[in-house]
């Protein structure tokens, strides 16, 4: 387009629209407005009226345009104008940034028309620069957002580090309802269960004779009263005389009372003694104590485990599965923690206890779960039996219908009869018990009982043991 406007007449000696008229029309329908040659130079340039902000571009005219864009836009009008000469209909607009002297840029969307009869091409745009300033905000927003929740996960983390770190007993109760909103394993231990039973429970309901709207009320009182005070109520759980000092915040809209409890002198006295003795009872005790969290990895373990073990320090077994030092491996740790976690505990476990260079140690096995804390633990008790074996003499317990049927042979039977049908009760009796300790895995009782599959196959189908699967 020039400024005469000679473009924009028909093939014929009568114009469709009046140059004046086409001008203000291509004007107004787009923000700014191009008309290029094949070789990129600019023609002539239209800008809406009612737009001042890009100033005067009249000496952009009679130059290619290249010079007015940025160094990213360059190949992208380049790569546009070649699709778009080589008769590319379906070409999508493009955005381009504009750059003026590196004064001031601007993002301009253009779309591609053929105008003329010389090859000029109309560029039609429309202003980007109201949706980058929004999206400019909206980012901004974001990262405002993501810098607030970077800072909030940053509190809760140091919030829960110090709660869980922290000796004294803590709980958060809120006034609303009067139900904890959060305890730590101090608080959690001094009432006598789990952080997991205790969020969401009722606070008074933990205590003896108390009523939850009354006993909220009283500690919100005693919060908000001058002088500093507390409370004395015994647990109902564990029977202890607790002192409970309250204050009042609120957060998040909501009233919430921060308890701290206290156990009574008396109670001190007996836990610190009590502390005392295990600690010591651990490090000096005869039996192997070992401690590992709920997939059996060792946390801890005391002298008498290293003894047993021929660990020369602690090091030497602390991260290593408690599975490395039992005979059957994984087998019998399996066997320990599912029927610790089933009943609480587990005693009287027989195996043998292997070290690194391949010595055994015949062992009886406790096992305890403990339950009472954010990350359940499990305590192994390990006794050394090696020394009893050879004077212990095997004794079965074998019930009363079974004993009534071994006396009856007696006179009616040889004794090698008598004991044959004794070895049967005491060798069912025994696969029985390897079915139920390992829950029904036929893999890990044959290997605990040092059969093969097949033989403990052979032997279940003896004693009508398979008809309790529902097998025939």
């Amino acid at each position: 387009m020039t400024k005469g406007g000679s473009h924009f007449w028909s093939s014929g000696s009568v114009p469709l629209i009046e140059p004046e008229f086409l001008r203000s029309i291509i004007a107004a329908a787009s923000d700014i407005a191009l008309v290029v040659s094949r070789a990129c130079v600019v023609e002539s340039v239209l800008i809406n009226a009612n737009d001042t902000s890009y100033g005067n571009l009249d000496h952009w005219e009679g130059r290619r345009i290249q010079q007015f864009l940025t160094m990213e836009s360059v190949p992208k009008f380049e790569a546009a104008m070649k699709r778009f000469v080589d008769g590319d209909v379906n070409l999508r607009p493009i955005e381009l940034n504009h750059s003026d002297n590196a004064v001031w840029e601007f993002p301009i969307r253009y779309s591609f028309h053929r105008i003329g009869t010389d090859g000029q091409i109309l560029m039609l745009g429309r202003d980007l620069r109201l949706i980058a300033e929004t999206q400019q905000h909206l980012v901004q927003a974001q990262m405002a957002l993501e810098r607030g929740y970077e800072a909030r996960r940053e509190f809760d983390s140091r919030y829960r580090l110090l709660l869980s770190t922290t000796r004294d007993a803590i709980v958060f109760v809120s006034v609303g309802t009067g139900r904890i909103k959060d305890i730590n394993d101090p608080a959690a231990s001094l009432l006598g269960a789990s952080r997991d039973d205790l969020t969401g429970a009722t606070f008074a309901q933990e205590f003896k004779d108390k009523r939850s709207g009354e006993f909220v009320e009283s500690l919100v009182n005693l919060a908000i009263s001058e002088s500093v005070s507390d409370l004395e109520v015994q647990t109902r759980r564990s029977r202890k005389r607790v002192t409970v000092t309250p204050t009042v915040f609120r957060a998040g809209g909501e009233r919430v009372l921060i308890c701290r409890m206290d156990p009574g002198e008396d109670a001190r006295v007996v836990d610190d003694q009590l502390s005392v003795n295990l600690s010591t009872l651990y490090h000096n005790g005869a039996d192997a104590v070992v401690f590992t969290d709920s997939k059996g990895v060792i946390a801890a373990a005391n002298d008498s485990f290293l003894n047993m073990a021929d660990a020369a320090h602690m090091s030497d077994v602390k991260g290593r599965s408690l599975s490395d030092f039992l005979a059957r491996g994984q087998i019998d740790l399996n066997v320990l923690i599912d029927n610790a976690q089933r009943s609480g505990n587990m005693r009287m476990y027989a195996t043998q206890l292997v070290n690194d260079y391949g010595g055994k140690v015949a062992i009886e096995v406790a096992t305890t779960w403990l339950n009472d804390r954010s990350s359940p633990a499990i305590a192994f008790v390990m006794r050394d039996v090696s020394r009893v074996d050879a004077v212990r003499k095997p004794v079965a317990t074998v019930d009363e219908g079974s004993q009534h049927s071994v006396m009856e042979l007696v006179g009616s039977a040889t004794l090698k009869e008598i004991v044959a049908e004794t070895t049967d009760v005491v060798e069912k009796m025994c696969i029985e018990t390897a079915v139920t300790l390992t829950r029904n895995n036929r893999v890990a009782a044959a290997e605990m009982l040092g059969l093969s599959r097949q033989s403990l196959y052979v032997k279940l189908r003896k004693y009508g043991l398979l008809s309790k699967d529902g097998e025939d």
